[in-house]
């Protein structure tokens, strides 16, 4: 079974999307907002998550669990998502209904 997925990790918050025909789904605990990664940018999740990863390919969805221990390890208040955009978008989880909560933080990073 491959285990090849649709975005790397760099660094210690940096989440890069790197497969156009799935969006990812980015999950940082419960108490979080859901937001959902797209070859266009990033918008909220509001749907009912997949229930295992077979139902999310079908659905065209990657659930990245920001604090499971192959990603970061733990619930971070800080995220950089390098999206298929080109953008590089700031997620501030400390400023959670704010036009600061997520922002772009870098145009072009290519």
């Amino acid at each position: 079974m491959s285990t090849e997925r649709a975005f790397i990790k760099s660094g210690r918050n940096t989440i890069i999307h790197k497969e156009k025909k799935l969006d990812l789904v980015i999950v940082n605990g419960e108490a979080h907002p859901k937001i959902k990664v797209t070859a266009n940018g990033l918008v909220p999740f509001k749907e009912e998550l997949p229930r295992n990863r077979r139902e999310g390919k079908e659905r065209y969805l990657e659930v990245v669990q920001v604090a499971s221990a192959d990603v970061f390890g733990e619930v971070k208040r800080l995220l950089f998502i390098q999206a298929l955009d080109g953008r590089e978008y700031k997620v501030d989880y400390s400023k959670i209904g704010t036009k600061l909560f997520v922002r772009i933080h870098q145009d072009s990073y290519l």
